[in-house]
């Protein structure tokens, strides 16, 4: 998962004279997230063939495309020869590839914040449940029946989104970003601890070549899909490309700083994510949940499990107010320019904190319409595949190429520019078949 604007928190720190070691600490800071949580499940549709393969494949991809970035920093402008600096990933595709281009990918990087609050609302309740269920589990045996509805979890976390919605501006957020932080990494390693120690206690690794065997052809087709997704949704890093190549210092060039860094960044994330999924899949084999934390594979020690929900819950509420931050300061400051004097523009402060209408109104209907969505559609697996799918493609994939074409100056019909085209169609195709996968799955959960 890309907590892009986790890492904007620690690249306001510019004067540590930044290097390929701190853009790698950005990174992997950034990344990895909850979307780990959905890999073991991933690797066990795919199988210990594909599911590896499919985890370097992607990481292969992710590189490259960043590599293609890379040149993105610095654009010498045609019209007027000015060298324009671009400082995040929107502002190269506006300046590059133009107005329109930069119409379309706002849209698909406002869709992504919107669709990660619907996930992390989701995710979240699942983890609250998870924990009254381990102690449930504890207290009266494994046998009984500790069944809770999520419904009312979402509603908590939107409440507690709501009330910290209220914080003024995104950097006020400080606190919440050192606290996401930490947690994703707590519960990262509890989980792959975990699944190591149930493999070992096992005496052996579960699994087969061809992953989840179903009684339908069409249906492991499906699942396949799925785990596509699930797998796009934890490594689009891309996305803070720029943003981190902007931190860094000279010499040598950011280019060869921030490759050196992608490489090693991608190298360790594959390596984490490739022991998260791996252990999963050895210790459950074919029963390997979808949510390695919340499908009670592991029952003991029951604290730990709790503790480790516990970090997923805090990390996501950290999480929902980054991302989301970003958005009300968009909306918002569109407002001011456009109606300076209007009445919801007006301040007021309840227990210190200054607000207004708008942002009152505004936010707290945003976490209401995420949260309704969540309740509505409450499916992990499936939320995480769609959220994957949806934007990787034009997002890592189309408008990394399409900005390294007009860098680049590629001439149409060349070899580079025919190879890249094949590479851009047959992406668009997987991504296409993981977000079919992804629809049919809510749909089968649904009205199933």
């Amino acid at each position: 998962m890309v907590n892009s604007y986790v890492l904007i928190q620690f690249m306001l720190v510019d004067e540590l004279g930044n290097n390929e070691w701190t853009a790698f600490a950005h990174i992997i800071t950034a990344v990895i997230g909850s979307g780990v949580l959905s890999l073991s499940w991933s690797v066990a549709q795919l199988g210990w063939i594909a599911g590896p393969f499919t985890l370097i494949l992607f990481a292969l991809v992710t590189l490259f495309n960043a590599s293609l970035l890379s040149n993105c920093h610095h654009y010498l402008n045609p019209r007027n020869g000015d060298t324009i600096i671009n400082r995040s990933y929107l502002q190269a595709v506006q300046n590059i590839l133009g107005h329109i281009s930069g119409v379309v990918c706002a849209f698909f990087i406002y869709l992504n914040i919107f669709k990660l609050g619907v996930v992390y609302t989701i995710t979240s309740a699942s983890s609250i449940r998870a924990i009254k269920q381990s102690n449930c589990y504890h207290e009266q045996g494994r046998e009984a029946a500790c069944e809770y509805r999520v419904e009312s979890y979402m509603l908590l976390f939107g409440i507690i989104n709501i009330i910290a919605s209220q914080i003024p501006n995104f950097y006020s957020t400080q606190w919440l970003s050192i606290m996401a932080t930490v947690m994703s990494f707590a519960y990262s390693l509890i989980g792959s601890g975990l699944g190591l120690v149930q493999t070992i206690g096992n005496g052996k690794i579960k699994g087969s070549i061809g992953g989840v065997a179903t009684d339908k052809p069409i249906q492991k087709v499906w699942l396949v899909a799925q785990a596509i997704g699930d797998i796009a949704f934890a490594y689009p890093f891309p996305l803070i490309f720029l943003e981190v190549q902007n931190t860094l210092k000279s010499p040598p060039t950011t280019k060869v700083t921030m490759l050196k860094a992608s490489r090693i960044s991608v190298f360790t994330t594959t390596v984490f994510y490739l022991l998260c999924g791996g252990f999963g899949y050895a210790a459950f084999g074919n029963s390997t949940p979808g949510n390695i934390l919340t499908g009670f594979g592991f029952y003991d020690p029951y604290w730990l499990i709790d503790l480790a929900n516990a970090c997923v819950f805090l990390h996501l509420v950290g999480g929902y107010q980054i991302f989301s931050q970003t958005l009300y300061g968009i909306v918002e400051r569109w407002y001011a320019e456009k109606y300076p004097e209007s009445e919801l523009l007006k301040e007021f402060r309840i227990l210190e904190i200054r607000m207004n209408p708008l942002r009152l109104c505004f936010r707290t209907s945003y976490v209401i319409l995420t949260t309704a969505l969540a309740i509505i559609f409450p499916y992990f697996n499936e939320a995480v595949a769609f959220a994957g799918s949806v934007t990787f493609w034009p997002l890592v994939i189309y408008f990394p190429v399409e900005l390294y074409f007009v860098q680049k100056k590629i001439v149409p019909w060349s070899g580079k520019w025919v190879l890249l085209r094949i590479f851009t169609i047959l992406c668009f195709f997987i991504t296409l078949f993981a977000f079919v996968g992804s629809i049919q799955g809510i749909i089968a959960k649904r009205f199933g």
